[in-house]
């Protein structure tokens, strides 16, 4: 499964040695889509785009 014309990209801080790690999708009008890097014909979380900035600034902050 994936989001037509969704361009993924993996956070600067993922160690790109295979580990667990996450995509994110934010490309695109209206949806931020995130995926399993390992599985990226597996499912896609997606949320609206404010709902993911409160999340991630959320986590910056913890």
């Amino acid at each position: 499964m994936g989001l037509t014309g969704a361009i993924w990209h993996k956070s600067t801080r993922s160690s790109g040695n295979g580990g667990d790690c996450v995509e994110v999708a934010d490309n695109l009008p209206g949806v931020v889509g995130v995926r399993d890097s390992k599985d990226t014909e597996g499912p896609v979380l997606t949320f609206d785009p404010a709902s993911w900035t409160a999340f991630v600034g959320f986590v910056k902050r913890h």
